[in-house]
């Protein structure tokens, strides 16, 4: 058993709390049973399994598979586990898996993306990729000036979607959305003064919608390449909504078009 936070397995996975030291080693960093079992299920390259005793004794069927694919299986105490995770209250497991993005010759009939600018919260892009795989929606683009995709918040916020759904951060988005719409696809952008309502609109055709930051919404520069600009009705007195409320709305209104018309 490891019991010292000096090990320098220890050292390394902690470092990918931080950007630099995912991007330097290349991994993810997968907290929670959940999320663990999501990777193995979706034959992730995991790299290094840290659990605690009471974890191992619980999931026993589980620590058995993937003891049998993980490069390196390690028990831990307690202390040590609770050093190399980010949350408050980890459930026993800790791995980590090499980080291997998605390319866009994985798409071969694109019906409904994603197009989001300038995100900054990862709760909030977590809660969007798990909305977007609950919608089977088929890729999403993320500015590259955003919140990290591999940031563990992110991970955890997905609920283990994150391994559904082809994700691609890019720094020039406008080229992406000239190439779907030169094939046909509605660029779709919302706003909040916008005169049409969201579900006044068509979405069974292939459609792009274009989605921004948090406080400043989408630029300029995106919402002149839209065909449709929606709004999304609200109560006197309130400004705006959540970005992954307003994401969901949007996403199961093009799920309920889709199945019932």
């Amino acid at each position: 058993m490891i019991t010292s936070i000096r090990n320098p397995l220890i050292k390394q996975i902690r470092k990918l709390h931080r950007t630099k030291g995912r991007r330097e080693q290349n991994l993810l960093l997968l907290e929670g049973t959940h999320l663990v079992e999501m990777a193995y299920q979706q034959d992730c390259s995991l790299m290094t399994l840290c659990y605690t005793e009471q974890w191992r004794a619980h999931y026993s069927q589980l620590w058995e598979n993937i003891s049998k694919r993980v490069k390196r299986s390690e028990l831990v105490s307690v202390e040590v586990l609770n050093h190399i995770t980010t949350t408050v209250n980890p459930n026993g497991v800790v791995a980590t898996a090499l980080f291997q993005p998605r390319t866009e010759k994985e798409i071969t009939d694109l019906k409904l993306g994603l197009i989001i600018e300038r995100l900054q919260d990862p709760g909030n892009l977590g809660t969007i990729i798990r909305t977007a795989a609950a919608t089977e929606i088929d890729a999403i683009w993320l500015s590259d000036d955003s919140v990290d995709i591999d940031n563990p918040k992110v991970l955890r916020s997905s609920a283990g979607a994150w391994f559904q759904v082809p994700i691609f951060v890019t720094s020039d988005l406008t080229t992406v959305i000239k190439k779907y719409k030169n094939q046909g696809m509605n660029i779709v952008a919302t706003l909040p003064d916008a005169p049409q309502n969201y579900w006044q609109l068509h979405l069974t055709k292939p459609t792009l919608i274009l989605l921004g930051n948090e406080g400043s919404g989408l630029s300029n520069s995106l919402i002149s390449l839209a065909n449709d600009l929606v709004s999304i009705p609200l109560g006197q007195g309130v400004e705006s909504l959540n970005v992954a409320i307003a994401t969901a709305l949007l996403l199961y209104e093009a799920k309920r078009q889709k199945t019932f018309n």
